[in-house]
C-alpha cells in the first residue's frame, strides 16, 4: 500500500503548485496552501536578504505545509548549499524543499537529516528511480509542460514507466494538466497526485505580468513552441513557451528590451532572457519568455488560486485515500 501525496505532505488535496520563479511568490504559495493543496514559492537565484524576506512572508502567510523551489543546475552546488542553509535555518519543518532537476546525492541526505520532505522534478526514468530511492517525492514531468523541459517523454508514459519500476513510491504527474479530466488520466496512469504550473500563472495571486496572464488565457496548446531561444540566465535547456516574434526570428540582436525589479533592485532585461515578465517588469513584454504548457487549452480566465484547487479536489486523492501500490 502506498499513501496519497496529500497524506505524505499533510495536505487535504494531492496537488502541488509549481514553484515558478518570478511568478510564484509568497502570496500565491500561501493561497494554494490555505486552500488545501501544497503551495510553493520560486526561490530561483534568490539568496541573502532577498531570500530571507521571501521566506519570512511565506512563513507568516500560512500555517499549512508549503514549499520552496530551488534549481540546482542554475545556481550551482555552492549557491544551492547557501540557499538550503537559509531555508532549513529560517523556516519550520512544515516547509518542504522542492528541486527542479537532480541535485548531488549529499543534498538528499541533508534534507532528510533536517526532517524535511523533499520533492524532486525529473524528466527521465533513471532520474526518477534515483530520486525515489533517495527518499524523495518524485514529480514526473512530461513534454506537455510549460517552462524548462527535463526530458523527452510524454507525461503518462513517464508516469507509467516509473510506476512499474517504483510500485511503492509517491509519484506526481506534471505537464499538460489544466482540467480535472487530465488529472484523472494522470492518476489512472499511476500518479498519486499532480503538479500544476500554467493553471496558476493566470490566477489573481500570481506575480505574472497582466499581459502574460492574458496571453495564457487566450492561448491554445498550438500557440506554444519548444525552443531553446530564451537561454540568457539558463543555458542549454529546452523550454515550452508561447510563440513570440523572438521564437519566430531568433537571429535578432541581443539587446536590452525592458527592466524588472527583484527584491528592491532593478535589472535590465535582455532579449533572450529566461526571466518571465512579472508585475514589476516594463518594456517589450510581448517579446519576453512566457512559459506555457499545453494545459492552456483549459485556462480561459483569471481566477483565484482557491478556485483552481477546489476544481481539482473533486477528482484527486485526499489525505484519507491510500493507493493500491499496484500501479
Amino acid at each position: 500500500m502506498r499513501p496519497a501525496l496529500a497524506r505524505v505532505l499533510g495536505t487535504d488535496v494531492s496537488l502541488l503548485q509549481s514553484g515558478m520563479g518570478g511568478v510564484a511568490g509568497a502570496e500565491l504559495a500561501c493561497a494554494v496552501s490555505d486552500a488545501g493543496a501544497a503551495g510553493c514559492v520560486g526561490g530561483y537565484k534568490l539568496s541573502g536578504v532577498a531570500l530571507s524576506a521571501m521566506l519570512e512572508r511565506l512563513v507568516a502567510g500560512t500555517d499549512r505545509p508549503v514549499g520552496v523551489n530551488l534549481i540546482p543546475e542554475v545556481v550551482g552546488a555552492e549557491e544551492l548549499d547557501r540557499q538550503l542553509d537559509q531555508v532549513l535555518d529560517e523556516t519550520p519543518s512544515r516547509v518542504y524543499v522542492s528541486l527542479f532537476g537532480m541535485p548531488e546525492s549529499r543534498v538528499f541526505e541533508r534534507v532528510r537529516a533536517a526532517g524535511r520532505h523533499l520533492v524532486v522534478q525529473v524528466g527521465t526514468v533513471a532520474d526518477g528511480v534515483a530520486a525515489a530511492e533517495a527518499g524523495a517525492i518524485v514529480v514526473a514531468q512530461g513534454v506537455e509542460a510549460g517552462g524548462h523541459l527535463l526530458g523527452h517523454s510524454h507525461r503518462d508514459e513517464l508516469v507509467a514507466a516509473l510506476r512499474e519500476r517504483l510500485p511503492e513510491a509517491c509519484l506526481v504527474a506534471a505537464g499538460g494538466i489544466g482540467s480535472p479530466d487530465e488529472a484523472r488520466r494522470a492518476v489512472a496512469a499511476g500518479a498519486d497526485g499532480v503538479l500544476l504550473g500554467t493553471a496558476f500563472v493566470a490566477v489573481e495571486e500570481s506575480h505574472a505580468h497582466p499581459y502574460f496572464k492574458q496571453a495564457v488565457t487566450r492561448a491554445h496548446g498550438t500557440d506554444t513552441v519548444i525552443t531553446d531561444v530564451y537561454h540568457v540566465g539558463w543555458p542549454s535547456r529546452r523550454h515550452r513557451v508561447l510563440a513570440t516574434s523572438v521564437t519566430a526570428t531568433p537571429e535578432q540582436p541581443a539587446k536590452f528590451i525592458g527592466r524588472t525589479v527583484v527584491g528592491e533592485r532593478s535589472y535590465l532585461v535582455p532579449r533572450f532572457s529566461a526571466a518571465v515578465p512579472t508585475r514589476t517588469t516594463t518594456g517589450r513584454i510581448e517579446e519576453m519568455a512566457m512559459y506555457c504548457g499545453l494545459s492552456c487549452d483549459a485556462v480561459t480566465r483569471e481566477r483565484h488560486a482557491a478556485e483552481v484547487v477546489a476544481d481539482f479536489a473533486r477528482v484527486l486523492p485526499g489525505a484519507d485515500v491510500v493507493g493500491s501500490g499496484k500501479g
